[in-house]
């Protein structure tokens, strides 16, 4: 019988659809590698062995039972992926909290979450306490530090159980916790697979925080999923992923725009051993020109993966066979998803004009956590990112619909000078975004991040004006420059536009 019988098998009996997977892997390959941590390799057999007896744990010493919300605050970990295993075992819902938001932050996430259990690593102990105020509160290690207490059966968990409660950033109002099912992840991990081309004998080097769906769900998880290898890193470190790459020999891994700016900065980079990378893939935010090409450059695709929070997140792809081809291009809807590109009156708009992107499919979420409007009008999570297809249907995301600038009656979009900028001399990052102005309306302002050295005679307004206005329209032409240390962003590496937009329109204020 294969894996994949076996694992239905299973989950007729009531595992749930992500144990299933796991628990027919361990049993048709037991001694197979599955995750590679801080020097420690376990198999399939043992890591489902430590599933078994974290769900054991859960239920009978922490009390856990189906529908309860259990968080973790930590580093990258081996455990948080027991954990996530041992919820959809109980049947409990697996909240990942960002350790790099305030006490405030997090203890307004855990009130509305409802936590019943918190658990941290070593280094994030007294945050959790912090922020656990009101749910048993205790360190990782207590899952799996004695024997599975005997007798323990846990009742059959539905595939549509809810299982990971995400939250949203909150860059822009207050965090939103998306709910997502076993079987939406599962689908989410069908997308996954489809966009990799992934099998069992891939490896994924894993880097970004699993605290959001990007760094859990576009490669790790789905990874698990498909009985391939993972390499796990605590946290990023430059050094650290190019010396995995030559050394553990990948075949996958995902970034996000700091990363690869940091692994392309790196005195290593140049002479660095890629030859195991069947591709990179990168997503949050757009990916400047110059990075794509530093990369195919070496003979690695640059793919990129769309998506958001709700969508779990695998929507839209750029399959690294055809990322040389369509650079800075989001790509194709995977094949379960539906994407509308969507006018005022929600009707597609025509080839070639934008849009707002609208996702739905069985990978999105199932809505809101404890939140009366579920967040899917018509099962359709609207993104807020304006997006156009071009002739052979790739779609190109040009930015967020509240991100975009409205001068004298035109739309600019400011990823489209982004992409320009981030391309010239001496500029390390940019942004643009749009400040309000008595004659246009708004007009568009660049803040450059100077790379080191750089001079910034070169990077006033005037230079780039010229230098820009061979290569995108003149009204598109930002009016100013302002030139910063760094840009404000978010944990997951997204620019924070609407600080930088009040920090401009405060200095322009009288007095």
């Amino acid at each position: 019988m294969s894996a994949a019988s076996r694992a239905m098998r299973a989950g007729a009996a009531g595992l749930g659809a992500l144990p299933a997977m796991l628990h027919g892997h361990a049993a048709a390959a037991p001694g197979r590698p599955a995750l590679h941590y801080l020097g420690r390799t376990f198999t399939y057999g043992k890591l489902w062995r430590r599933v078994e007896r974290a769900s054991a744990h859960l239920a009978a010493t922490w009390g856990i039972r189906a529908g309860d919300r259990v968080g973790t605050l930590c580093l990258n970990h081996e455990l948080q992926l027991v954990l996530l295993f041992a919820c959809a075992r109980v049947g409990a819902m697996f909240v990942p909290l960002n350790y790099r938001l305030a006490p405030a932050e997090l203890r307004t996430i855990a009130g509305h979450a409802q936590l019943a259990a918190l658990f941290h690593d070593e280094r994030h102990a007294g945050l959790a306490q912090e922020a656990g105020s009101g749910c048993q509160v205790a360190h990782l290690d207590r899952l799996i530090d004695h024997p599975a207490p005997f007798g323990v059966a846990h009742a059959p968990v539905p595939d549509d159980a809810p299982l990971l409660l995400a939250y949203t950033s909150g860059t822009t109002g207050k965090p939103k916790g998306a709910v997502h099912t076993q079987a939406g992840l599962l689908a989410n991990a069908r997308a996954s697979w489809w966009a990799h081309g992934m099998t069992a004998d891939d490896h994924v080097l894993s880097v970004l925080p699993m605290f959001h769906v990007g760094g859990l769900c576009i490669q790790t998880l789905p990874a698990l999923l498909a009985g391939a290898q993972v390499t796990l890193h605590d946290r990023f470190a430059p050094d650290a992923w190019l010396g995995a790459v030559a050394q553990a020999r990948p075949s996958l891994s995902l970034m996000v725009p700091a990363t690869l700016r940091a692994v392309l900065e790196h005195p290593g980079w140049p002479g660095a051993d890629l030859s195991a990378l069947r591709g990179v893939m990168a997503g949050s935010s757009t990916i400047p020109l110059s990075y794509i090409e530093a990369f195919h450059a070496r003979g690695v695709p640059l793919g990129q993966v769309y998506g958001a929070t709700e969508t779990g997140p695998v929507s839209v792809v750029l399959k690294l066979q055809d990322a040389m081809a369509r650079p800075g291009y989001a790509g194709w809807p995977q094949p379960e998803a539906q994407v509308r590109l969507a006018g005022p009156d929600g009707a597609e708009v025509a080839p070639g004009e934008v849009g707002e992107l609208w996702v739905r499919g069985a990978n999105v979420m199932a809505g809101y956590w404890n939140q009366p409007d579920n967040g899917l009008p018509d099962g359709w999570f609207h993104s807020g990112d304006l997006a156009h297809r071009d002739a052979g249907g790739c779609i190109e995301v040009v930015g967020r619909s509240k991100d975009m600038i409205i001068s004298g009656g035109e739309n600019i979009y400011p990823a489209e000078i982004e992409n320009v900028l981030a391309g010239l001399p001496g500029v390390q990052e940019c942004a643009v975004v749009g400040v309000a102005d008595a004659r246009w309306g708004e007009v568009p302002v660049a803040v450059i991040v100077p790379a080191p050295g750089a001079p910034r005679d070169a990077l006033g307004a005037e230079p780039l004006r010229e230098l820009l206005a061979t290569r995108i329209a003149r009204f598109k032409l930002p009016r100013e420059v302002v030139l910063l240390e760094d840009l404000p962003r978010s944990a997951l590496g997204k620019v924070l536009k609407p600080q930088l937009r009040a920090m401009l329109e405060a200095q322009r204020q009288p007095g």
